[in-house]
């Protein structure tokens, strides 16, 4: 009975059991491998499948400058001279070069023998006052400028000007315009000397040049050594006062 116990149930050779064991861990480390190239095998065939991806993109074309094409003006800020259209002219500059502005300076000329005509009357008020009137008879705007070289018959230099009669700025005539003077012809006390009777006159501008000719009443004028003028004045009142 003991014996055929013994056959029934043997006991597992030590051999049997450590050779099992190492064809497991045998194919437990090929597994590992596998598993293990295989992983490798997928990161390396992603990388080198993404590789072609960025080395081989088509690079985008710079954007192109937007400088301006021929005969466009650039593009500036609000109030410079860059945002200017070309051709453009500064308000400013259409006002002040406009030539038909008669004040313009390119259209100013002085005031001489030739672009005017000089009239000469005397006047019972003020006393022993005469009035010249000068008028601009060009087509520019002319300048009267000082005072009038007053010339009569017979004298041998020209009256002094009463500083006290000088305007703050020059008497300027449009075409068709007048100017004023004032000439004291005696002193109504006598202080100027006995005098004499003048029965022609001329009138000189101020640069010289040629002189006007003013006629005077039939019977002359009476003058004397206080003979003086005033300045060019725009007004008849200016003169007289």
């Amino acid at each position: 009975m003991r014996a055929s116990a013994r056959r029934a149930h043997p006991r597992p050779r030590p051999f049997a059991t450590a050779g099992l064991a190492a064809a497991a861990l045998a194919m437990l480390s090929l597994a590992a491998c596998s598993g293990s190239g295989e992983g490798e095998g997928v990161r390396k065939e992603g990388a080198a499948s993404s590789q072609p991806a960025e080395t081989g993109a088509t690079a985008l074309p710079p954007e192109p400058s937007r400088s301006p094409q021929a005969g466009q003006a650039p593009q500036g800020k609000p109030g410079t001279d860059k945002g200017r259209s070309a051709g453009a002219t500064p308000h400013g500059a259409q006002r002040t070069g406009a030539t038909h502005d008669p004040y313009a300076p390119e259209n100013r000329v002085p005031c001489t023998a030739a672009n005017t005509k000089v009239v000469a009357a005397p006047l019972p008020r003020p006393l022993n006052h005469m009035l010249l009137t000068v008028t601009n008879t060009g087509s520019k705007m002319c300048d009267l400028k000082g005072y009038p070289a007053v010339k009569f018959e017979g004298a041998q230099s020209v009256p002094p000007v009463m500083e006290n009669t000088k305007p703050q700025a020059v008497t300027s005539l449009p075409p068709g315009g007048k100017g004023y003077a004032a000439v004291i012809l005696s002193a109504g006390d006598g202080s100027g000397g006995e005098g004499r009777t003048a029965n022609s006159l001329e009138v000189g501008f101020e640069g010289g040049g040629r002189m006007a000719k003013a006629a005077l009443p039939a019977e002359g004028v009476h003058i004397d050594d206080s003979l003086r003028v005033t300045y060019w004045v725009s007004t008849v009142e200016d003169a007289l006062s």
